[in-house]
């Protein structure tokens, strides 16, 4: 199983929303770049992502599964990008924050911290459990 990690914007759409949309989850749409369509063509149904919340909070919030490998974004007029469908998993216990991801040096390498602009990135096994045990888990 792969892992990411998922960023979006809470005022657009937020922790509370997807695990809102129960397990039927929801499309993970509107990606426009090209590295983030090549990891969303790479994930696998039943691969797990940590759920980011970017630009307010910044920090580490749950965990979410994909439940629907890539397919055509209809918000896409081109053609060109991919969605996949995602549904909540499970909260962390605490969330993890972008500061406590800077100041753990296990971490260093991570894709928030080289990609910081990539709304969709890979997380590396170590990394996720890293993540969780700074976490305490999820609840």
């Amino acid at each position: 199983m792969a892992h990411w990690l998922y960023k979006s914007e809470p005022f657009k759409w937020s922790w509370e929303m997807q695990v809102a949309a129960g397990a039927k989850g929801t499309h993970w749409d509107g990606v426009r770049n090209h590295l983030a369509k090549q990891q969303l063509l790479a994930m696998k149904t039943g691969d797990r992502g940590f759920f980011y919340h970017s630009n307010e909070g910044k920090e580490i919030v749950g965990i979410v599964e994909v439940i629907r490998e890539a397919y055509p974004d209809p918000s896409d007029a081109t053609g060109k990008f991919v969605m996949v469908d995602l549904k909540a998993v499970a909260p962390l216990a605490s969330p993890v924050s972008l500061a406590a991801i800077k100041s753990e040096p296990r971490l260093a390498e991570m894709a928030l911290l080289k990609y910081s602009r990539l709304s969709v990135q890979p997380v590396t096994d170590a990394e996720w459990e890293i993540v969780l045990e700074m976490a305490g888990g999820t609840r």
